[in-house]
């Protein structure tokens, strides 16, 4: 993108779109309702819940009982036994509601096709096609499918999040995966490393990441995780400083609390702030 000129680097690891990438991306549909920051961790687990629940409610409004599930986890299985008995409404009412509440969506939104998430549902003596067969079967380029198959998945988590009180079951597929939980995928897995006992130094080493790649990755669970603890990072003593000082001088720049506080460096400024800033 760089080479092209669609992008200009005004930093280390940053860029600014130029004019000619703006012109770009104004002539190109891009999809409009992928949100991985709050929806990557629950995509999966949302569509093993959708597509095992239609599966089911399909072979239940025709009386079939021998067919093998369309999803193997055990944990999708347990949540679908639980939801139907939770679900206030008769049996026979089960297919055509959650037909309407599918159909509401998916009338509410534009810019995608329903069909890309429909044709790979599975049903009484219909199995839903794989992704490489929808994408034959839309006459799509198979990465241009899975970008717009995640956005209409991320769309139905959308609507859902926003207009839940207006459905009966749709709701139900989000219950506990909503947990507001805004780690990103990179910070996770240093998460689990340092949940391991290794040091940032070696995790920046077993991930190939720069230091200070692996310090945002801290900072970001400071800001997140309420009892993440920092203590190995910056003693009781440094904190209560840093704090003081950024009262003190009414500001959260790191440059003017590190010329009051030289023994602290920005890291540890950072993780200060990210942790007790706003208290």
């Amino acid at each position: 993108m760089s080479e092209k000129k669609w992008i200009k680097n005004i930093g280390e690891q940053r860029f600014i779109l130029t004019l000619l990438g703006k012109e770009l991306l104004e002539k190109k549909q891009l999809p409009k309702y992928i949100n991985g920051w709050n929806y990557h961790q629950m995509t999966s687990s949302f569509w093993e819940r959708l597509s095992l629940l239609v599966q089911v409610i399909s072979n239940l409004m025709f009386g079939e009982t021998r067919y093998i599930p369309i999803q193997k986890n055990k944990e999708v299985h347990s949540w679908l036994k639980s939801t139907l008995k939770s679900i206030n409404l008769p049996k026979m009412d089960l297919g055509t509601t959650v037909y309407s509440e599918l159909e509401d969506c998916f009338e509410a939104g534009n810019g995608f096709d329903p069909a890309i998430v429909v044709i790979r549902l599975t049903g009484f003596q219909q199995i839903g096609l794989t992704p490489l067969q929808a994408a034959k079967q839309l006459n799509l380029d198979f990465h241009d499918y899975q970008i717009g198959f995640t956005n209409t998945i991320h769309y139905l988590l959308q609507k859902i999040e926003e207009d839940g009180s207006e459905f009966k079951i749709l709701p139900f597929l989000v219950k506990g995966l909503m947990k507001n939980d805004e780690l990103t995928l990179s910070t996770r897995k240093t998460q689990r490393l340092l949940n391991e006992g290794y040091t940032l130094d070696m995790i920046a080493n077993i991930r190939h990441l720069k230091l200070s790649t692996i310090e945002d990755h801290l900072v970001e669970l400071a800001l997140n995780i309420e009892n993440f603890s920092i203590d190995t990072y910056v003693d009781i003593e440094l904190q209560n400083k840093i704090l003081e000082i950024s009262h003190q001088i009414a500001t959260k720049q790191l440059k003017l609390i590190r010329e009051k506080i030289v023994t602290a460096t920005y890291f540890q400024i950072r993780l200060v702030l990210a942790k007790y800033g706003d208290r």
